[in-house]
């Protein structure tokens, strides 16, 4: 028994090696000269940024964790940046929800894989890596500091619909009031909405960070090592 239960953890323990390979061959190449990563923990910035990682639960358009761990990092140019959004919005009566942050590439990956061709628009193609590869991306939305309720905004995160656009019209005058709120405060701090994607926000240096394939686990060892 000792010995089929060793057999099957040396097979799984191949299987999760060959993966990260193949996923690490399959980085698209980049040329050119890029910063060098800084990438940090935004509740480690600034606590009172509140994290909904659906990433590590099922409660996500896959259905299924892909993500070990709910943690959020940014390059740090874009973190500090956030942090004076989130200080911007308290003074409005809001804080900031994080959905998502930086993304290893090869989760990029099994997110164009399993997305239908006629909803890729909501996924990045890994050929070319997402902007959340390099850092310098973040998904999130608001809540209420009164009512510690997440606010409601014309359509849900990850809706692969039209209400999820930014300039979607349909919506209650009210989510979209707050839509804007988000919007403005973020572009006042040199983000980008990426338009499908009411929650989906580009910081402006992204093209200056190279793709990355870094699970959480080895940031935070890198980070440690640094110190």
């Amino acid at each position: 028994m000792k010995s089929t239960r060793r057999s099957l953890a040396v097979l799984i323990l191949l299987t999760i090696l060959s993966a990260l390979v193949q996923a690490q061959q399959g980085l698209p190449k980049e040329a050119g000269t890029f910063r060098q990563p800084d990438l940090v923990e935004l509740i480690k910035l600034d606590p009172s940024i509140r994290l909904d990682i659906r990433y590590a639960t099922r409660n996500n358009f896959l259905g299924r964790a892909v993500y070990k761990q709910a943690r959020a990092f940014l390059q740090r140019p874009a973190a500090e940046a956030l942090m004076r959004v989130n200080a911007a919005l308290r003074q409005q009566g809001y804080g900031l929800i994080v959905f998502d942050g930086y993304r290893p590439w090869a989760v990029t990956k099994v997110f164009w894989d399993s997305t239908p061709e006629d909803k890729r628009e909501f996924v990045a193609n890994p050929s070319k890596g997402s902007r959340h590869n390099r850092g310098c991306a973040v998904d999130l939305t608001m809540f209420d500091l009164k009512t510690g309720q997440q606010v409601k905004m014309p359509g849900e995160y990850d809706e692969m619909t039209e209400r999820s656009h930014i300039n979607y019209q349909c919506a209650m005058p009210e989510a979209r009031r707050l839509r804007d709120i988000l919007r403005a405060a973020m572009e006042a701090e040199g983000f980008a909405v990426y338009e499908p994607e009411w929650w989906h926000y580009d910081y402006k240096d992204w093209r200056e960070y190279p793709i990355l394939n870094l699970s959480f686990k080895e940031i935070a060892r890198m980070t440690q090592r640094s110190r």
